[in-house]
């Protein structure tokens, strides 16, 4: 006949090994958002991707100063940051709008057409901050003496 003890440590034997068991199996799986950087980096030629930090993952590419990719906050699901010279090239805006096609999977054209909408609001009229509703994403345009930017989100509720 067994004894209590080592029927005890059986039991805790094996509940033991079904928890390590149960660890071992779980596959190790990247964030959306290192998935997200890693399909910028695979799909746009010459996007590197950088440190991440904060939910943000630093990119950088020859096209642009500085670019981000802001994973899920309180208020947004993703954001795409890219900041340029003051006078945005047609390669910037080609850049802003094949990223933001992936991130938000919308067409590249209707990125493109809204980027350079919001960029060409910036100015005398309007202001040197712009901020626009299209294909319901939130496009915010910022121009300095120096540089101009532009920040792409969608919101939670969206």
């Amino acid at each position: 006949m067994t004894s209590r003890r080592q029927f005890r440590r059986s039991a805790l034997l094996a509940t033991a090994l079904a928890l390590l068991a149960a660890f071992a199996v779980a596959p190790a799986r990247a964030d959306r958002c290192d998935d997200l950087a890693n399909q910028l980096k695979g799909q746009i030629d010459g996007m590197r991707v950088g440190q991440t930090a904060a939910g943000t993952i630093y990119l950088a590419h020859p096209s642009a100063r500085e670019i981000t990719l802001g994973c899920s906050g309180k208020s947004f699901s993703n954001q795409l940051f890219a900041k340029a010279d003051r006078k945005p090239t047609a390669a910037y805006l080609n850049l802003i709008a094949s990223a933001a096609a992936i991130i938000f999977t919308l067409p590249k054209d209707d990125m493109l057409k809204g980027a350079t909408r919001c960029v060409k609001r910036t100015g005398l009229i309007r202001g040197d901050d712009v901020s626009i509703r299209y294909r319901r994403l939130d496009m915010r345009c910022m121009r300095t003496k120096t540089e101009s930017s532009i920040t792409i989100s969608r919101s939670l509720d969206q």
